[in-house]
C-alpha cells in the first residue's frame, strides 16, 4: 500500500473529490464545537393534516453527532433553529452557559449566516465592524456580530481551531449574497489564527430541486441531508489537514501548560 494516497493531496484534488466516511483527520480534534442555526441543529419540518407546521430541534440527527459518531469525538451543539450571529452573542450564549471555561473545545465550525442575512436581512459589513468606533459603538452588521463572537472565543481559547462554514448555492436568486458571505469568511482567515473556511459555496452540490428531493423534507433537511451534510464538513475539515499537516502538529497540548518550541503550529 503506497500510504501517501492516504495522507497526501494530489495536485488538483479539490476537498469533496475524497469523501470520508470516518471522518478522515477531523478525528485528531477531540473536542469540537458546532456555533449554527435550525441545520446545525438536526431540525425537521413537521406538517399534520391540518395544515399546522412544526419545526424540531433533534440533536442527535444533526450532522455535528455524526460527526460525533464518526470520529468518537466529543460534540456540542451550540445551536438552535433561527439563530444568529446578533441573537448570539448578545443573549443565546451567556442564557446557555456556552461562554463557560468548561465548555471549551479544540476545535469550532461556525455556521451562522443563513437567517442573518436572509431573515434579518442584515448588511453584511467588512471584518472591521468587529472593532467599536471612538464611542465605543459597533456596526448592526453580520460582519460585527460574526467578528465578536469569534474573537470573544478566541479570547479565553487562543489556540483553538476555527472552520467557518460557507452557504452552498440554491440556485435562487439568493446566491450573490451567499457569495458574499463566503468571501466575507476568507477575510476573516486573515484576521484569525488559525483559522480556515469550509467552502460549500464552491464545492458542495447545488441544492437544487432535485437535491432536495433526496436530503430535504420541506423546508430543512432529512436524516440523509444531515449525514451527508456531515460527510462534506468531515471531508472539507481532512483536506485542509492533509493540505496543511504542519499547522496541527500541536493540538494535543491546546489547553495545557505544554509546548514544543521546534513546530510553530
Amino acid at each position: 500500500m503506497n500510504m501517501k494516497e492516504y495522507y497526501s493531496v494530489v495536485p488538483g484534488e479539490k476537498p469533496l473529490d475524497r469523501m470520508v466516511t470516518d471522518g478522515g483527520f477531523t478525528g485528531i480534534f477531540r473536542s469540537i464545537c458546532c456555533i449554527g442555526d435550525s441545520l446545525s441543529s438536526g431540525e425537521f419540518e413537521s406538517l399534520d393534516a391540518n395544515g399546522s407546521v412544526g419545526y424540531h430541534d433533534m440533536f442527535e440527527f444533526s450532522w455535528g453527532q455524526f460527526i460525533a459518531r464518526d470520529t468518537g469525538a466529543t460534540v456540542y451543539n451550540f445551536s438552535r433553529g433561527g439563530m444568529t450571529a446578533k441573537e448570539y452573542i448578545e443573549s443565546f450564549a451567556e442564557a446557555n452557559g456556552f461562554w463557560d471555561t468548561d465548555k471549551l473545545c479544540r476545535c469550532y465550525i461556525v455556521a451562522l449566516g443563513v437567517n442573518d442575512l436572509f431573515g434579518l436581512n442584515q448588511e453584511i459589513g467588512t471584518v472591521s465592524d468587529m472593532n467599536p468606533d471612538e464611542n465605543g459603538n459597533y456596526k448592526d452588521t453580520f460582519a460585527s456580530y460574526y467578528g465578536r463572537l469569534v474573537k470573544r472565543i478566541k479570547d479565553m481559547n487562543p489556540d483553538a481551531y476555527f472552520f467557518f462554514m460557507s452557504m452552498p448555492k440554491y440556485g435562487d436568486g439568493g446566491d450573490p449574497r451567499r457569495e458574499a458571505h463566503a468571501a466575507l469568511l476568507y477575510d476573516f482567515t486573515k484576521v484569525f489564527s488559525r483559522s480556515y473556511v469550509i467552502d460549500l459555496y464552491k464545492y458542495a452540490p447545488v441544492y437544487d430541486a432535485e437535491f432536495k428531493s433526496h436530503f430535504f423534507m420541506s423546508g430543512h433537511m432529512n436524516p440523509a441531508g444531515y449525514l451527508l451534510t456531515a460527510r462534506m464538513v468531515e471531508s472539507c475539515i481532512d483536506f485542509i489537514i492533509r493540505s496543511n499537516p504542519e499547522h496541527f502538529s500541536k493540538i494535543g497540548y491546546i489547553g495545557t501548560p505544554y509546548d514544543n518550541v521546534n513546530y510553530k503550529s
